[in-house]
């Protein structure tokens, strides 16, 4: 069983004051479980089903604390409607402040709000070996449990920053990229490859005014019809992917 303390300290570190408090999240289902003990990282506690806890067994001893419990259990702790295997606490790694590597591409993200875009984006940079996400601090917590279930495993990868954009964009002397309705045509840019910053804005409002005067090449996804926008997930995803089609990354 999971004891009273765990569900409690569990269901806690669904609101981000709780997992700053504690320095703790966790992560829910089979594949995203095996890949966080796969990493690095420090994992607290597994709880698992029995046939997970057998067939994981080595695995597992990596956590210091390993419990088996039921389906229904996973269930009233976690957030998923279904979890036939595992799920797991582990420490938030130490903050790090974002430096700049030249020749590097990152993503920047201004306010980005739903979890499940942010997920999305991680998971597009995971794909195309984009090792670094620059967010806002008003962008949601990557640690947020919706997040990570959107991540899958592409959170252990990709390393995020959380800190003013502005002063990081200002002091760079690589080219600033940034998603807009009107911009030049992402399918006519031509591109070299010095690395550079590809801003993703806000789900309703795009990028901030104040990030505009250090955009040097506004960019946009050609539209076919009239369609007012698209989802800042699927965006990211074309903008890497002609990006990547043009050598870049």
């Amino acid at each position: 069983m999971i004891s009273q303390k765990w569900s409690k300290l569990i269901r806690s570190l669904q609101q981000k004051k709780y997992r700053k408090a504690e320095q703790l999240f966790f992560v829910e289902g089979e594949k995203s479980v095996l890949e966080l003990l796969h990493s690095p990282w420090k994992i607290r506690a597994v709880f698992g089903t029995e046939q997970f806890l057998q067939q994981h067994h080595g695995l597992c001893t990596k956590a210091d604390l390993v419990q088996q419990c039921t389906e229904h259990e996973l269930v009233q702790v976690g957030t998923f409607s279904s979890n036939n295997a595992a799920l797991a606490v582990a420490e938030i790694p130490v903050a790090i402040s974002f430096k700049e590597q030249q020749g590097d591409w990152v993503l920047v993200l201004d306010q980005i709000n739903d979890p499940g875009n942010l997920g999305t984006i991680i998971r597009v940079a995971d794909w195309y070996g984009i090792r670094h996400i620059l967010c806002s601090p008003d962008t949601v917590d990557l640690y947020n449990p919706k997040v990570i279930a959107a991540a899958k495993g592409s959170f252990l990868r990709v390393q995020m920053f959380y800190q003013e954009l502005l002063p990081v964009l200002e002091q760079s002397k690589m080219p600033v990229y940034g998603a807009y309705l009107e911009g030049e045509s992402v399918h006519q840019l031509k591109l070299s490859n010095v690395g550079g910053y590809l801003v993703m804005g806000n789900e309703a409002n795009g990028i901030s005014p104040a990030l505009k005067s250090v955009i040097s090449h506004p960019v946009t996804i050609p539209s076919f019809s009239d369609t007012e926008s698209l989802n800042v997930g699927i965006a990211t995803a074309i903008l890497c992917d002609n990006l990547k089609r043009l050598s870049v990354f």
